[in-house]
């Protein structure tokens, strides 16, 4: 089949984080590679990936695209899920005889509700979706495709049995040449890495536990799978090869540290290549791996601190103390890796005091930048079911992650601290952290040492040109 993967169109500013449909636009606009896609779409000859969010795409510049294609398959999330299948729906009227297919987490864990949502959505992919992608488009008959999900004529739901996970990752193609050939790279933005960056998965799934964390619970598992050491250095080699323009490669594993000798031997790869990178980390990977990592080209770590309070970290079975995290930023500081940090609010056992807790905590650690972002409880994690038996969500509250213009909200609430007194804690958070002298200091000096590297740098191109002046004269 003619097939076509798609990134929807969505609300402005929407970021499309975490490789998928992530739950909202930031505090500044960021685009995520749709890694997720990419992989199918690696393993159907012919296919097309387009990102319409990245590409600045509204509906009406996709719709023509449906008479091109006979099967379209999109990524879809909780918070996307309504307006994706608007989209669908637009298409399905501009080309009937379209074949239209949803992926991702919200279809995985709801494919009788995703189904039966919209006459448009044909079938749904539960599990890891690769290989059910590429036999849908190779054109076998739905009912014989392991994890899918689909619609008789008569509109009767049909469930096919489970697919199995993908023990070998290297059997998988590299995503990076789909990027090549069908995304610009320039327009893919995070402001903690070097622009332009490439990002794709060394594996798939986290051993941890965390009760909020989507992907190991639904669609990744909690068996990390990992691609050899080769194979991604090998990846790494052809991305400086054929995009020469990327300044850092960034691995979007839960936890590429997980397996530290395998992190170890993919550093000093890395190291013989010479190319900067960073990656995701738990926050207490040991000194000498570190250091390590930082000797063979690792800039920055992203580390998911979560809360500053211990109890809350239990809660979350996040497996980490507040001061092992503690000794672990400041063996970062040591050596000079830069950290973005990631906090969450609103987690089970979250009181006006461990906010408190939570933001002292961060600025005694002090990473170089953080993000802030409120609890989501996604259907078919912990969270979501521990909320739902709780009554922290009430009925109207379980769908609303973000309101209409993409804006993460805050669905949780507790008899002693209210969803608005967690929405506003936010703000004072990044009040609290970047301003404040010490934070405004680091930071100046920081945009002063980049001023005087562009004057020099202009300097040395008016010294050249000079030279070649005379040279010519």
């Amino acid at each position: 089949m003619r097939t076509l993967f798609l990134h929807p169109p969505s609300f402005d500013g929407f970021d499309g984080g975490a490789g998928a449909r992530y739950q909202a636009k930031r505090e500044i606009r960021s685009f995520w590679y749709p890694t997720w896609l990419a992989q199918p779409a690696a393993l159907v000859p012919g296919s097309k990936l387009i990102d319409a969010p990245a590409d600045g795409l509204g509906v009406q510049d996709v719709l023509p695209l449906a008479r091109a294609y006979d099967l379209v398959i999109m990524h879809t999330s909780s918070p996307s899920f309504p307006t994706d299948a608007k989209v669908a729906e637009l298409l399905k009227a501009e080309n009937p005889q379209l074949l239209v297919g949803m992926v991702g987490a919200k279809v995985a864990v709801d494919p009788d509700g995703s189904l039966a949502a919209s006459p448009a959505i044909d079938f749904v992919a539960r599990e890891e979706f690769d290989y059910t992608c590429k036999e849908v488009a190779e054109g076998r008959p739905l009912s014989a495709i392991a994890g899918l999900s689909f619609k008789r004529p008569d509109g009767h739901i049909e469930h096919n049995g489970a697919r199995a996970i993908i023990p070998d990752m290297d059997v998988l193609p590299w995503v990076t040449p789909v990027y090549k050939r069908d995304l610009t790279i320039n327009n893919y933005f995070i402001g903690y890495l070097q622009h332009p960056y490439v990002s794709f998965y060394t594996g798939r799934g986290c051993r941890s536990k965390c009760t909020f964390c989507l992907w190991p619970q639904t669609v990744g598992g909690h068996r990390y799978r990992v691609r050899s050491a080769h194979s991604v250095i090998d990846e790494v080699s052809w991305i400086k090869q054929n995009l020469p323009e990327v300044k850092e490669i960034f691995f979007d594993d839960d936890t590429f540290t997980d397996f530290r000798p395998r992190a170890e031997e993919i550093a000093r790869g890395l190291g013989r290549l010479g190319v900067t990178w960073s990656c995701n980390a738990k926050a207490n990977v040991p000194y000498e791996t570190l250091k390590v990592m930082k000797d063979n080209g690792l800039r920055l770590l992203l580390v998911g601190y979560e809360s500053g309070n211990d109890q809350i970290l239990h809660n979350i079975r996040k497996g980490l103390r507040t001061d092992i995290a503690r000794r672990f930023t400041s063996d970062c500081r040591k050596l000079g890796i830069t950290i973005h940090g990631t906090f969450i609010l609103g987690l089970p056992g979250e009181t006006a005091q461990t906010i408190r807790e939570t933001i002292q905590f961060a600025v005694d650690i002090n990473p170089h930048t953080i993000q802030v972002s409120l609890a989501a409880p996604y259907p078919g994690t912990q969270l979501y079911r521990e909320a739902v038996e709780n009554g922290w969500l009430t009925e109207n509250e379980q769908l609303n992650l973000v309101n209409s213009q993409g804006v993460q909200l805050a669905p949780i609430s507790y008899p002693h601290l209210s969803a608005a007194e967690i929405y506003h804690a936010v703000e004072t958070f990044y009040r609290r952290f970047y301003f404040r002298p010490r934070k405004i200091a680091e930071l100046t000096a920081e945009m002063l040492t980049s001023w005087e590297l562009t004057k020099r740098r202009l300097r040395e191109g008016v010294e050249f040109f000079r030279f070649l002046r005379a040279h010519e004269a």
